[in-house]
């Protein structure tokens, strides 16, 4: 389970894959991101199996128990595997068959499908490229960025300096990779009285704040190590792992 989280890890999961939009290299990583919520009971990988561009998904599926489902594209530009993954996945939730639904895809059209599936209480893990829509990831109840899949989770980066980013800093890049504007509004929902968070609790503010939010993002593999970064704005009490804003920053 993601550090700083409380969601359930029992969960039944259903991964559906649209292949037209996956990496076969990263299946394996895909199915253990998928893994930390609950038990992958349903894989199923949807696209036009007679197009040699899904050979490299025929090679990966048999050593992960992956099923694929034929679906023709019966006109050319477009895409009839959205349609089949959809009905599939609306068909296992009526049946009870799982209670969270892994859609892998970077296609937005998936946007309404995810919102359908949330609305019935059911758990919604994304993954897909960081060129997925925000209207999609904002759809799931968390979502993985294939990129940082592909991330050494032990490569953390090192500790940044005990000194605040100037003010002036505005550059695109800093804007983007800037974890501290979202930490602050987490940190706000979830502060107790008597000024600490709980990590788990901060986790799961910030998931709810941003479903793609991740730590390795950012090059750290875990929430705790992303705050440590930052010693001159948060403080961490290890026995309970609370977590506080430094009275020196608020003053």
């Amino acid at each position: 389970m993601p550090e700083g989280t409380l969601l359930a890890q029992n969960h039944r999961i259903a991964m559906l894959i649209d292949g037209d939009n996956a990496q076969p290299a990263l299946v394996e990583k895909m199915l253990i991101e998928a893994s930390k919520y609950g038990t992958v009971i349903v894989r199923r990988i949807y696209g036009d199996w007679t197009n040699t561009t899904l050979n490299g998904w025929k090679k990966a599926l048999p050593g992960h128990a992956i099923q694929p489902i034929q679906q023709f594209q019966y006109t050319v530009g477009k895409n009839s595997t959205d349609s089949a993954l959809i009905i599939d996945a609306m068909d296992l939730l009526h049946q009870g068959v799982a209670d969270c639904f892994c859609l892998v895809s970077s296609d937005s059209d998936y946007t309404r499908l995810a919102t359908r599936i949330r609305e019935s209480g059911s758990f919604v893990i994304g993954i897909g490229k960081k060129t997925t829509p925000q209207p999609f990831v904002a759809a799931c109840d968390v979502f993985t960025y294939t990129e940082n899949l592909s991330v050494d989770p032990k490569a953390d980066k090192p500790a940044k300096p005990s000194k605040v980013v100037e003010a002036e800093d505005t550059s695109e890049t800093h804007a983007e990779l800037d974890p501290l504007p979202l930490l602050a509004k987490a940190f706000e929902i979830t502060v107790q009285e008597n000024g600490w968070a709980t990590l788990s609790s901060l986790g799961s503010a910030l998931r709810q704040l941003d479903p793609g939010f991740d730590p390795r993002t950012y090059g750290y593999s875990q929430l705790g190590k992303l705050l440590r970064a930052y010693p001159h704005l948060f403080e961490i009490d290890d026995t309970v792992t609370y977590v506080r804003v430094e009275e020196s920053t608020t003053n």
